[in-house]
């Protein structure tokens, strides 16, 4: 398979760390830039475009990369607004406007990215946010961006992205799988803790989940020191009974659900 070009010096980190991820995931698929192009709504030459950083890669366009290789977008979705919210506002890398150049199709191709036409006469220009706040959000959305790209190079330098069988204890990076177990980390972001598998605040669990989610709240619970056995994304009567010991601790309704307050505490 040929090698990829160095990537543009100008790139930014957050961006950089999701085209490598996107690399990745295509070179592991075998598919070429071709098969891409007729595969997905955008053409071959466009792929070669985002892949080697000469335009931003559009949010659909990085779902359907995920779709077509038979991977879990989740987190290649995480990096991808964290590399757009750091971006901030200026011209195309290239100097010139994205055009839409779709794979060829028996009929119009409309994506969902595509901005709606003009109804009316403008409006007056929004306010900036305060610049301390920008600061302070590009720092955390940096810092997610790190956890969530060394969670991707864990899972797919061990050879583990796609496969893995009970008692494994890879990241399993692109696609959740019963009967594994997942290591934890403890990271924060502006405050906010994470252990690398979601980023909600207000997916309600209960015995029966199963999932990144319960992933996440398996680990949350074991660095409160309220773990729950194995961190296999299973939501049983084990990590029931540990959400009720933390709710009650936190003086939380001890129902066994993790919801929005619970969450709340987890990611303190």
């Amino acid at each position: 398979m040929p090698r990829w070009k160095e990537l543009p010096a100008q790139l930014g980190e957050e961006e950089r760390q999701l085209l490598v991820q996107l690399r990745r995931l295509k070179d592991h698929s075998g598919l070429s830039l071709a098969s891409l192009g007729a595969k997905t709504s955008y053409s071959g030459s466009s792929w070669e475009r985002y892949l080697n950083g000469k335009k931003p890669v559009p949010r659909v366009a990085v779902e359907e990369l995920a779709q077509v290789c038979g991977a879990d977008p989740t987190r290649l979705l995480v990096l991808h607004e964290v590399a757009r919210a750091a971006e901030g506002p200026g011209e195309p890398r290239d100097g010139g406007a994205e055009a839409a150049e779709p794979a060829a199709a028996t009929g119009p191709v409309t994506r969902a990215s595509d901005p709606p036409g003009p109804v009316g006469p403008p409006g007056p220009p929004a306010a900036a946010p305060p610049a301390g706040r920008t600061v302070r959000l590009r720092s955390a959305l940096a810092a997610l961006a790190l956890a969530v790209a060394v969670a991707f190079t864990g899972g797919l330098l061990a050879g583990r992205a796609f496969t893995g069988g009970e008692g494994d204890t890879g990241r399993g990076v692109f696609s959740y799988a019963q009967k594994r177990t997942y290591a934890c980390e403890d990271g924060r972001a502006d405050g906010v803790r994470y252990a690398g598998y979601a980023t909600t605040a207000t997916a309600i669990l209960d015995r029966g989940s199963s999932g990144w989610e319960v992933v996440e709240a398996q680990c949350l619970l074991r660095a409160h020191g309220f773990g729950a056995g194995k961190v296999d994304g299973a939501y049983g009567d084990g990590t029931k009974a540990a959400v009720k010991r933390f709710q009650r601790a936190r003086d939380l309704v001890a129902d066994g659900i993790v919801g929005p307050d619970t969450w709340g505490a987890l990611r303190k």
